[in-house]
């Protein structure tokens, strides 16, 4: 990289919440902008809570101040995948159509009754389904994401280093600790980065004993400020030069 580097990141809540609560796009300890600090840079967040890789292409596709910003990156972070692994007992599309039910009190029934099921039906489906249930997006479509997002960054900055994740894990109660659709779609990440030319941020291996011992969010998915410093400081090695390159071929 070159000059002052724009990173985008294309994230889920994991890339703006801390410790104890979301925080705004520029806190210096979130781990992007700890990565675009390390490059001499800024970050871009694009994300959301509860983000899939479908997410960042419609941000993608959709969102103007992500255009805006595209002629000046230098550096795309696919920095989503982990929430399609997640439980999801109730369809993704009838699940995000909650917020719209009306009137209000039983928008309030609905999503209660919901919060109260997810973690049964997660841990029931988990012991009982085949490869666990149903998640929030299959492994085939997070991959077939990825690779649109990648195609329609490089065909406006052809070369462009793209970085993705491996799904981490978590400890979630609201999903009853369980995740058994975590390795699937990591060996779908894996191939799919491979055939991409795409670097891949190793999350279990830099937050897994920090997520899994207790040490981040209470709600055990998300992060302290140690976690988002080594996530961070790993990205920002796989982006200097020529390091990006060499992570591809050494997979």
């Amino acid at each position: 990289m070159t000059g002052r580097p724009v990173l985008l990141v294309l994230g889920d809540s994991l890339a703006f919440h801390g410790p104890q609560r979301p925080e705004p796009a520029d806190e210096p300890r979130l781990w992007p902008n700890v990565a675009a600090a390390a490059l001499g840079g800024r970050a871009e967040i694009a994300a959301g809570t509860g983000w899939t890789a479908r997410h960042a292409w419609h941000a993608l596709t959709s969102d103007p101040r992500v255009w805006a910003v595209l002629p000046s990156v230098e550096a795309l972070v696919l920095g989503v995948g982990g929430m399609d692994t997640l439980p999801s007992p109730l369809p993704t599309a009838l699940r995000e159509l909650i917020p719209a039910v009306r009137p209000d009190p039983l928008r309030r029934v609905v999503r209660g009754a919901y919060l109260r099921a997810q973690p049964v039906l997660a841990r029931t489906f988990a012991a009982a389904l085949p490869g666990g249930g149903p998640v929030a997006l299959p492994p085939r479509l997070t991959v077939r994401y990825l690779q649109r997002c990648c195609d329609a960054v490089r065909a406006v900055r052809p070369g462009l280093p793209v970085v993705a994740v491996l799904p981490p894990p978590h400890r979630a109660a609201c999903y009853s600790s369980v995740h058994p659709g975590r390795p699937a779609a990591e060996r779908a990440t894996r191939a799919w980065a491979r055939s991409a030319g795409v670097a891949l941020l190793d999350l279990p291996a830099l937050v897994g004993a920090h997520v899994l011992g207790g040490h981040g969010n209470p709600d055990g998915m998300h992060w302290g400020w140690e976690a988002h410093a080594a996530v961070g400081a790993a990205c920002a090695g796989l982006l200097r030069p020529g390091r990006a390159s060499a992570a591809v071929q050494s997979r």
